[in-house]
């Protein structure tokens, strides 16, 4: 008898711990403003539209999986810790029966998805819990829904899969795509999920000229749209820089992000652009913040003098990792100033356009209100021009810096082609002072600098000297030569002979992998003047070489091949990062 009275005193001490638990648990909760409270099993059946129940006999079931009761939901916290005085005793005697012989019985729940309900032992759940067990035997009913839940659902939580319910009535994509998650982690979503699909609706009826069905869209929509965003999201492991993110909210994010720089920009994103838009913002790590933080100040005290540029080869890393090799350009910027000579660009961008299959984005840049150009008379020239193209265009005219407005629209495009009006001088006063310098150095794009003339692209010349640059000039030559079945000749110009035939043998190797057929030849002397005359021999109507090579500072001081090929050139320069 007196064992028996101290059991009961110790297990009554036990329930004042655990209802100290409880009060200062609901205390930090409510600072923190977290959910404390069990759910209410009738209001999540009736919330989710849950029916069908199913006895699934005896289990053992994980006690953290236990979110909620029927009928007890205020008597205890979220982790089953007591909430009320007068539960004591019975609480003390189930404590007791848990060491005593005869044990306790298992309970019993309802089963959503992975979550659990207590229907009969909140107070064993309660004990098993502070006790420290894991998990609890149980007498299981499933009751099925569309949308199962969890062990982690909370009030917000119920919410959005109340939403997702709807959204599954609506378009029926569980019913036809067994496997889809469209799961969101934000309330609210769904909406706009649905008018995503009701503009697909609304295109593919103009498309097919008939009317089409809610469900038929969204199948469409789903299959056809969203699948492939998600399928490059996850490839691209750009849900591991957004964590407690679903790939439903990243396509979301990836929506919204897309329509914001569309606003920015005055033309429609690609998709493929607005997912290498989300992985950029993802991928930016401390190494690239520190970049941007100097380029930044530069642009604010020296005008963007001595930044050097994003690292050889970020371009096409980017680029290839959302486009096939086979479209590798896509969206190609001529920024224009109105001017007789500047129309040239216009026309050496519509050659590349129309055997890319690209879309040409014109910008003028005004720096100043006091443009005496005339606006609707170079919009007016600018659709005439391209009047009997089937090139997909369009002009922007914005206010800005030149140099800053092109580095930064040029990050949503594949190729800047720009006229050479007044390339760097010969002093380091002169490249100091250059803005198309400034453009070449900064440009996160290749750049095809166009002299006055209009080339048809038909022979290459690539100046090769093993630099990284001189590595993305080789990839991109390689493209071109292969996609437009165009001549090719590679110059290494080097005074040392085994030098160059090293750095031949590198693009042979890759010339060969790609079966491109292609001359190599190997010159002394001037550099620049080696790549215009053997240009000149080989009949070349371009020539394709690396970017600037040295730190912006020393580029100042000394120069580079760049400059000089800017400067005296009369072939189109295709300057590659």
């Amino acid at each position: 008898m007196n064992q028996s009275l101290e059991s009961y005193s110790t297990a009554i001490n036990e329930f004042h711990r655990a209802r100290n638990q409880a009060q200062l648990r609901v205390l930090l909760a409510k600072l923190r403003g977290e959910p404390t409270e069990l759910l209410d099993f009738e209001e999540v059946r009736k919330r989710l539209r849950a029916q069908g129940m199913i006895e699934r006999g005896l289990k053992q079931i994980p006690l953290n999986a236990i979110v909620g009761s029927l009928g007890r939901y205020h008597d205890f916290t979220r982790d089953f810790l007591p909430k009320q005085d007068h539960m004591k005793d019975r609480w003390a005697r189930v404590r007791m029966a848990f060491t005593g012989l005869e044990g306790i019985p298992p309970i019993e729940v309802y089963q959503i998805g992975e979550a659990y309900f207590v229907k009969d032992g909140n107070h064993r759940v309660s004990v098993a819990r502070q006790l420290g067990a894991t998990h609890i035997q149980a007498y299981v009913t499933e009751v099925k829904s569309r949308v199962p839940l969890t062990a982690d659902i909370d009030p917000d939580t119920l919410i959005i899969k109340e939403e997702y319910l709807e959204f599954l009535e609506k378009t029926r994509l569980d019913q036809l795509y067994p496997d889809a998650d469209l799961s969101v982690s934000i309330a609210g979503q769904y909406k706009i999920l649905l008018e995503h699909i009701e503009v697909h609706r609304y295109f593919m009826g103009i498309e097919q000229k008939r009317e089409i069905s809610f469900e038929e869209a969204a199948a469409d929509w789903y299959s056809g749209y969203y699948l492939p965003i998600i399928k490059r999201v996850v490839e691209l492991g750009i849900l591991r820089s957004y964590p407690n993110r679903t790939p439903t909210d990243l396509y979301l994010f990836m929506s919204e992000n897309r329509a914001a720089i569309e606003k920015q920009l005055g033309w429609e994103l690609r998709t493929e652009k607005a997912v290498l838009a989300l992985m950029d913002r993802a991928q930016k790590n401390l190494r690239e913040r520190v970049r941007l933080a100097f380029e930044h100040i530069d642009l604010r005290l020296f005008g963007g003098k001595f930044s050097g540029g994003p690292p050889p080869g970020e371009w096409r890393q980017r680029t290839v990792a959302v486009a096939s090799q086979s479209a590798l350009i896509q969206d190609i910027l001529v920024p224009i100033d109105g001017e007789s000579g500047g129309w040239i660009a216009i026309q050496q961008a519509m050659k590349v356009a129309e055997r890319e299959n690209a879309s040409l984005r014109a910008i003028h840049v005004l720096e100043n209100s006091s443009s005496d150009i005339d606006l609707s008379g170079l919009q007016q020239t600018f659709e005439e021009r391209l009047q009997a193209s089937s090139i997909p265009h369009d002009l922007v005219i914005v206010k800005g810096d030149i140099a800053d407005t092109i580095c930064d629209r040029s990050q949503y495009i594949d190729l800047v082609v720009m006229n050479v009006r007044y390339p760097p001088g010969p002093l380091p006063i002169d490249r100091l002072t250059s803005g198309f310098r400034e453009l070449v150095q900064r440009c996160p794009r290749p750049i095809l600098a166009t002299p006055q003339v209009v080339s048809p692209l038909s022979h290459g010349l690539l100046a090769f000297d093993g630099s990284p640059k001189a590595q993305e000039a080789l990839y991109l030559a390689v493209y071109l030569a292969k996609k437009w079945s165009i001549g090719l000749t590679v110059l290494s110009v080097d005074e040392k002979t085994a030098r160059a035939q090293k750095y031949l043998n590198i693009a042979r190797k890759h010339l060969t992998y790609r079966k491109v057929n292609a001359e190599y030849i190997h010159r002394r002397g001037p550099v620049t003047e080696a790549i215009l005359s053997t240009a000149s021999q080989s009949e070349c109507d371009f020539v394709i070489v690396g970017g600037y090579g040295y730190a912006p500072l020393v580029q100042v001081l000394l120069g580079s091949v760049v400059d000089e090929l800017l400067r005296n050139s009369t072939l189109p320069l295709l300057i590659c990062r």
